[in-house]
């Protein structure tokens, strides 16, 4: 066998992982925009300052999800290359 082909099992191991660093990154990131929104609502806030509230909520949560998506698959690549 080819040692630089990958198996249809690895092909497909990769893709689930694929998906569930998206799905789980777009989750988080979700999840930190609602605690910004929440806040928002919460606290009746208005105006600038609400707009502030949600650009710094959607920012944090896109930073999370990216930092998701990476910390997933750096592991998975970690193990796989560890022959787990």
């Amino acid at each position: 066998m080819d040692m630089g082909r990958e198996s249809r099992w690895e092909k497909d191991a990769m893709t689930v992982e694929i998906v569930f660093a998206l799905v789980t990154a777009v989750a988080l990131a979700a999840a930190v925009f609602a605690v910004a929104l929440t806040l928002a609502l919460a606290f009746d806030i208005s105006g600038s300052v609400r707009k502030g509230v949600l650009m710094g909520g959607a920012l944090l949560g896109a930073t999370a999800g990216m930092w998701r998506l990476v910390r997933v698959l750096r592991r998975f690549d970690e193990q796989r290359r560890m022959g787990r």
